[in-house]
């Protein structure tokens, strides 16, 4: 037993002996009355859960079947999130075959046997198609793991299910709502049931703030990691681009797309990176990912702030209450706080070179993925022909917003074009040297920000109504680091931190990342309203 078993060696010596490293599971039966005495399947982490299992407490069939019964309770009932799209139905089947290998003396590590919702752009082999969101790709059945989720299956991590998304990660239009797709309707915030989740990744961060599994995987291009992990209250992070390999993940942009976890704490989210990360032969950006990846959640301590300096940079429309608290903490953390102005930026060139470079990839890396994929289940093989598709089934596909930027996208010149070349150049330029500037100037280990305002309204048909600061769009497009988490309530609604590294020094992040969280504990546990206004 480790000293974060507490919690459950009460229970497990009801039953189980210990061993010298992971103990024998308990029968299934009584697994399941351990956890029920514990408290809900919702209100642990994964990290805990974790914890359980090694100390014979608990087994991945009992820990499978509770958050499959939640999923039935909240998601597909009661408030209805649609958070999930699917569950797959060997689910059960993965558990038991991982309670099987630790009674044969096998354990994988603290992965082993955690069940991981998947958002629905990334391939997982198994009868559930993915779609990204969209009815072209309804019979995306590909029978491929994508590398990530391969690794994961290595690490020993159970893939429950896949997750709802902005359709397309929200790239087919700028009129669109995040959250809604035409496969899985709306995503809700579980804060207040009216309020958006954000996107692109917005059933991972509902999802996970619900707890519906022991982690979530998103995906982001600029803001899809960490901006519905700042409105749905949970940890978000977005590595280094090219530190996870994006082979078999539905494309926008080969510059800035990654995955990464969602999670209740920065430590979770450690403990998902490290099993993600490393190299992938075929997709060239992960090339030097093996040689900066390493246990990221071994670095993690409750004083990981003391020496640090860490920059802050203050938008005009924060939470001053929320932000100064926080910097407060850092400051009792023992960073030493250097505040921070924006350098002479200039913003819009900045927005429209990132544009231009979004609708050149997106036209190349769609086609690429389309004509790559197997078994000729999906006949669309462009841009062009997504378009076409939509336009013929415009009254499910198009009912609330158009696809004026896959239009724009699809007249757009290409990879080859000297305008996207000189773009691609500009926006990296400006970004990099923008973050690379200030950590330079002043020798810091970090920079911090307010992640997002909190969550607007709903309105299928009326777009997105985003409020206060967004910390995404630099490190997005620089492809640095990013890590979010809970800051506090504004009006009843969550907001986030972020914290925002150099380039393959996400250990860094996460070292700070963890040592604030363990200060502020300011994650919040969902209400559920229907709106704020409800009681």
């Amino acid at each position: 037993m480790t000293y974060r078993g507490a919690l459950w060696v009460g229970l497990a010596l009801l039953s189980t002996p210990l061993c010298a490293s992971v103990a024998t599971p308990p029968t299934t039966e009584t697994a399941k009355a351990n956890l029920a005495k514990a408290g809900p399947i919702e209100s642990f982490d994964l990290f805990q859960l974790a914890d359980g299992i090694d100390d014979g407490a608990l087994n991945s069939e009992a820990i499978t079947a509770a958050y499959l019964a939640r999923i039935a309770a909240v998601d597909d009932s009661g408030p209805m999130l649609n958070a999930v799209i699917a569950t797959f139905p060997d689910a059960m089947d993965q558990a038991r075959a991982m309670d099987a290998e630790i009674k044969a003396g096998k354990y994988r590590g603290p992965l082993h046997g955690m069940p991981v919702l998947v958002k629905d752009n990334i391939e997982v082999a198994g009868p559930v198609p993915t779609t990204a969101g969209s009815l072209a790709l309804a019979n995306n059945i590909t029978g491929r793991d994508a590398p990530l989720i391969a690794r994961l299956r290595e690490a020993g991590a159970v893939i429950l299910g896949k997750t709802n998304l902005s359709e397309w990660a929200n790239i087919r239009s700028d009129n669109s709502t995040s959250g809604w797709s035409a496969v899985g309707g709306l995503t809700k915030n579980p804060h207040a049931l009216d309020r958006n989740s954000c996107g692109s990744s917005s059933g991972s961060g509902s999802a996970m703030a619900a707890g519906l599994a022991a982690a979530t995987i998103g995906t982001e291009t600029d803001g899809s990691i960490t901006c519905p992990a700042g409105v749905n209250g949970i940890v978000g992070f977005k590595p280094t681009v090219g530190l996870v390999s994006r082979r078999y993940v539905v494309p926008i942009s080969h510059s800035q797309d990654t995955a990464g976890p969602m999670t209740r704490t920065v430590r979770d989210a450690a403990i998902l990176l490290t099993a993600m990360a490393g190299t992938d032969p075929q997709d060239p950006a992960t090339t030097d990912a093996d040689k900066w990846r390493g246990n990221y959640a071994a670095g993690l301590s409750a004083d990981g702030l003391k020496g640090m300096r860490i920059g802050v940079l203050r938008a005009p429309n924060v939470d001053a209450a929320l932000f100064d608290a926080a910097i407060a903490n850092l400051k009792e953390g023992g960073a030493e706080i250097i505040a921070l102005e924006m350098p002479n930026l200039d913003r819009q060139k900045l927005g429209q070179a990132e544009f231009k470079v979004l609708l050149a990839e997106l036209k190349a890396d769609l086609a690429d993925y389309l004509q790559g994929l197997p078994e000729n289940r999906v006949p669309h093989k462009t841009l062009a022909d997504i378009i076409a598709f939509n336009k013929a089934h415009a009254d499910k596909e198009l009912a609330y917003f158009g696809q004026e930027t896959f239009e724009l996208a699809d007249n757009d010149a290409g990879l080859d074009d000297p305008a996207y070349k000189e773009a691609l150049a500009t926006s990296r330029q400006l970004a990099a040297g923008a973050l690379n500037g200030m950590q330079g100037a002043h020798k810091l280990d970090v920079i911090v920000a307010q992640t997002n305002g909190p969550a607007w309204l709903s309105t299928l048909g009326k777009g997105d109504a985003f409020s206060g600061p967004s910390a995404s769009q630099l490190p997005a497009i620089a492809g640095f680091p990013h890590l979010t988490v809970p800051m506090g309530l504004s009006g009843g609604l969550p907001i986030g931190l972020s914290f925002i590294g150099s380039q393959w020094h996400d250990h860094q992040v996460l070292k700070a990342g963890y040592a604030y969280e363990q200060i502020s504990k300011q994650r919040a546990t969902p209400t559920y309203k229907t709106s704020l206004d409800s009681k």
